[in-house]
């Protein structure tokens, strides 16, 4: 059976919270090269051809998750499946938009570093199952916080044409219409820290050092996503045509402002 508790001796109100303690402790993995990687994603998501390999690669995370969840629903990691937090049909919609249902369905194999990724989580499952916890909150709240920000660039770039696919087409993972973002993300973290008021020290030491690694296989899966670097290439030329013009004129300007 699922194991409840009140939330009201959850945690000592001196005690920071154990959310706020992954956030620290995931800190610690956010080097230079980390936020080149986040920020590299960042701006190429915003091309279609980056953009649906990076669905195509998620999917399998998140597909992993929620099996898992149901697998696992009568434990604490079933706790953790918050209404409304499913996503994966909304990433086989995208999917099958981009890539088609026939290939979907008959010829899709996940890539190296996908299946690296899933073998770790189906680790996780057989030996220490509520380290999938670690994934589950992580990867929820990032694609609730994250995803709202993409979603808004990418429906700025499509009405201005810098990009192939219609308005709101291919997108339907990120597109959150007739959900309460903010209460979603408030009962997940509610129920993540109550969660852990149910845990022995050990299990919550690991549980952070397995947030760790959410961050570093995320990491490590966007840079094998195809396309990446022409995208930045090519922003950063059609920037500088912009931009060196206008410094141009604004010195030459200045120029005879002073002359």
């Amino acid at each position: 059976m699922k194991i409840k508790s009140s939330l009201g001796s959850a945690m000592d109100n001196n005690e920071v919270p154990f959310t706020k303690q992954m956030r620290i402790a995931t800190r610690e993995i956010h080097d230079i090269s980390d936020a080149l990687i986040n920020a590299k994603l960042g701006i190429a998501m915003t091309d279609d051809e980056v953009w649906k390999y990076g669905i195509l690669y998620f999917y399998e995370v998140f597909k992993y998750m929620e099996e898992a969840m149901t697998r696992l629903e009568h434990t604490l990691v079933g706790d953790l499946d918050i209404p409304g937090i499913r996503r994966v049909s909304e990433f086989e919609k995208d999917i099958e938009y981009y890539f088609g249902a026939e290939w979907f369905r008959n010829e899709y194999r996940p890539t190296e570093s996908v299946q690296e990724y899933i073998d770790h989580l189906a680790e996780l499952e057989k030996d220490e199952p509520h380290l999938l916890m670690a994934f589950i909150y992580h990867m929820y709240m990032g694609l609730f916080s994250g995803g709202q920000i993409l979603h808004k660039k990418r429906q700025i770039e499509a009405k201005l044409r810098l990009r192939t696919a219609q308005p709101g087409q291919g997108e339907a993972v990120t597109n959150f219409e007739g959900k309460n973002v903010s209460n979603i993300k408030r009962e997940m973290t509610e129920m993540m820290n109550k969660i852990a008021s149910q845990l022995d020290e050990v299990t919550r030491r690991k549980l952070i050092e397995e947030s760790k690694n959410v961050f570093r296989m995320n990491n490590k899966m966007v840079k094998t996503i195809p396309g990446t670097t022409r995208v930045i290439v090519r922003k950063m030329v059609k920037f500088s045509l912009f931009v060196i013009p206008v410094i141009i004129g604004m010195v030459i300007a200045k120029n005879r402002y002073l002359a």
